[in-house]
């Protein structure tokens, strides 16, 4: 029985995702990649006027995620006893992963011609759906709303274009209760440049503070940016993601995520991802894991 329940629990993770998949392609209209321009309505041939929804993030589902070092005693970098956990959770290895992501644009050209001003909105859920015995619990949520400023640029550099610069305030949580709360808030600065099949995304952020701090100690982690790398190929679409906090030492630490798309039919593409490091979610900031995952795509960075 166990082995079919897990078979029924796959079933219906693809089911919603592809009775889904069509109220959202033809929402974000991702019938071919896009260009930079066009994620980002750069120009006025690209644009389409304000409060249309449009992709931002990826949008896929992991219906099987393995991680090497399940978080089941999270613990915060805050000395406050209200962040201790008493007693072990029996996290299963294998749970599913899903991230939603879109963008509008509110505003635009609000400085003459220049300036565009966008709300965007990104959530990812890992889900111990195979774990029973724990009733199936969500395992961690992240929540990330974001106001972004962004610029249009066309300034050659290093034989890439730049093609935007801009700024954001970013918030982060899980939206629980102590002592398992966790949250942040940033400025983020980025740059994004392409050549050809390349597009690259540079995002260094200065963190804001806050009295009553989850996790004093992420930047410690995670660093103070990342870097994005994407670059497609025929039906393929390979990125990386990488964070470090630049310690040359024995305190160096990061974060770094792969991934590869392929197209299958349509919209839908199957999708792979590895990542190794701190700060897959808030709750894992300072827990250092790999993992894997295996499942479907609607919506890539290009």
């Amino acid at each position: 029985m166990p082995r079919f329940k897990y078979f029924y629990a796959h079933i219906a993770l693809l089911f919603c995702f592809g009775t889904a998949s069509a109220q959202i392609s033809s929402i974000f209209n991702t019938n071919r990649p896009r260009s930079m321009s066009q994620r980002w309505e750069l120009d006025t041939l690209t644009s389409a006027g304000t409060f249309v929804i449009t992709p931002y993030k990826p949008i896929y589902i992991l219906p099987l995620r393995w991680s090497s070092q399940p978080n089941d005693q999270p613990y915060s970098g805050n000395p406050s006893t209200d962040y201790t956990v008493d007693e072990p959770q029996d996290f299963n290895h294998l749970e599913a992963k899903f991230q939603i992501s879109f963008k509008v644009k509110v505003l635009q050209t609000i400085f003459g011609r220049y300036g565009d001003l966008w709300v965007a909105y990104t959530q990812k859920s890992h889900w111990q759906v195979y774990n029973a015995s724990l009733s199936r619990p969500f395992r961690e949520t992240n929540y990330e709303p974001e106001v972004i400023l962004n610029f249009a640029t066309n300034l050659k550099m290093l034989g890439f274009r730049n093609r935007m610069l801009g700024v954001s305030f970013n918030h982060q949580s899980n939206g629980r209760d102590m002592p398992l709360s966790r949250s942040w808030n940033r400025i983020i600065f980025h740059a994004g440049f392409e050549k050809d099949n390349w597009q690259v995304y540079v995002r260094p952020w200065i963190r804001l503070p806050d009295d009553e701090d989850d996790n004093p100690d992420i930047i410690k982690r995670i660093g103070n940016g990342d870097a994005t790398v994407i670059y497609s190929m025929g039906k393929s679409v390979i990125s990386f993601t990488g964070s470090t906090n630049f310690a040359f030492n024995s305190g160096f630490s990061g974060y770094a995520e792969a991934s590869w798309s392929y197209r299958l039919f349509g919209n839908l593409k199957g999708y792979l991802q590895v990542t190794h490091g701190y700060g897959e979610t808030l709750i894992d900031y300072n827990n250092r894991q790999t993992t894997i995952g295996l499942g479907v795509s609607l919506v890539e960075w290009l």
